[in-house]
């Protein structure tokens, strides 16, 4: 099977579902909520992959994994991933119900990774030069990665700028290797 199909058909009826039940934003918000805990929790697919656990317990397992107790029209979908055996794709199913409700509502997603903390204004100011450049509306992530070493590399949806130290050096590298 197709792993980028599945989770695809799964968003596509959530997203339609969640539109005629005028629910789309709160379910935008649980799926980032589980997409996080997928991220903070690697184990969480281990569990959800593991034949030996019950499916009443990969239930409780993924509606945990949305933090506090989950609407019932997400609990519904839950059992129905979890029916069809698909419980496996629900960290897919978030990633795309989540770019679905961006396309249909015109918001961009902006990450922003530094190799330390930025004050808050610098921030503002960097968001403030994305907003002119785009008729979308900006949804910010900041992270803070020590391993780019400095700079920073900015990413709108699929485009990125890395102006990070991490990656001149390794172009530098790869031309002191060339040029022998």
């Amino acid at each position: 099977m197709n792993e980028g199909l599945i989770p695809s058909r799964y968003a596509k009826a959530l997203y339609k579902y969640a539109r005629e039940h005028n629910v789309a934003t709160p379910i935008y918000e649980e799926m980032k909520r589980l997409e996080a805990a997928f991220a903070a929790h690697p184990e969480l697919s281990k569990a959800l992959g593991n034949p030996a656990l019950s499916p009443v317990d990969k239930a409780r397992v993924l509606s945990s994994a949305f933090g506090e107790k989950p609407d019932d029209y997400l609990l519904r979908f839950v059992q129905l991933v979890i029916k069809n055996r698909r419980e496996t794709f629900a960290r897919a199913i978030a990633l795309a119900y989540q770019e679905i409700y961006r396309r249909a509502n015109n918001i961009a997603r902006v990450t922003i990774t530094t190799a330390t903390d930025l004050d808050q204004k610098v921030l503002d100011r960097i968001g403030g030069v994305m907003k002119t450049q785009t008729d979308k509306t900006l949804e910010f992530v900041y992270r803070v990665d020590p391993s780019i070493i400095g700079g920073f590399v900015l990413r709108v949806d699929s485009r990125q700028l890395d102006a990070s130290v991490n990656s001149e050096l390794k172009k530098l590298r790869l031309k002191l290797l060339n040029s022998k």
